[in-house]
């Protein structure tokens, strides 16, 4: 039986190339601290999560926003907090304090620094994917780069750019924040399976390009 193949730098001009992928889980929108307290009660109750964080672009020099959405998945439920209307309540504040159920991201310590602009907290089990690939010998760092290498597919970023603030959430915006939420589990736990079973081989890739300027 062949080997799982991965590369130590995936070719980023290949992804377009390759299949998307999206989450097919329910997507909840957060709008409310009675809302929080549930879905927080619902989400300190699973094995493991994912998370990410969306802030409006600014697109022009000395302007800047808040962290405007705290997305938290399972692997088939996802919550959308909307940080612009309701802050940081104290049902996200247990959450994000929360030591027990792991909570996987990808350049993690930049959400956590905007996370923290918004109100005091002590940041709990947050495990940053960035810190283990290269434990298999990946060099890349984004979610983008590192879901093509380990899966096959694409996952768009086409939304990354778009208002985060608007009234209302498109279905759009919704499935790509849920997305980058959901495929921070789907990565950490294949990472977590080729290193425990050594089911892979690694093809030391030129690198084609720095992977520094987009880590998300």
């Amino acid at each position: 039986m062949m080997k799982k193949q991965i590369y130590s730098n995936f070719d980023k001009k290949l992804i377009s190339t390759l299949p998307r992928a999206v989450f097919e889980g329910r997507i909840h929108v957060i709008i409310s601290k009675t809302q929080a307290e549930k879905a927080v009660d619902y989400l300190l109750a699973q094995p493991i999560l994912g998370v990410d964080t969306e802030t409006r672009p600014s697109f022009s020099r000395g302007t800047t926003y808040h962290v405007a959405l705290l997305q938290v998945s399972t692997i088939d439920t996802c919550f959308l907090f909307r940080l612009n209307i309701i802050g940081l309540t104290p049902a996200i504040v247990r959450l994000l304090e929360d030591t027990t159920v792991p909570k996987i991201g990808l350049s993690w310590r930049d959400d956590l620094l905007g996370l923290h602009k918004l109100g005091r907290f002590e940041a709990g089990n947050f495990i940053d994917i960035q810190d283990h690939v290269r434990e298999v010998g990946i060099k890349d760092l984004s979610l983008q780069k590192l879901y093509a290498n380990l899966f096959g597919r694409q996952i768009s970023k086409a939304q990354r750019l778009t208002n985060w603030e608007r009234d209302v959430l498109d279905d759009k915006q919704k499935l790509y924040a849920a997305t980058d939420a959901w495929a921070c589990i789907e990565i950490y736990n294949e990472l977590e399976r080729l290193k425990q079973t050594g089911d892979y081989e690694l093809i030391n890739a030129e690198e084609h390009e720095t992977d520094t300027t987009e880590t998300r």
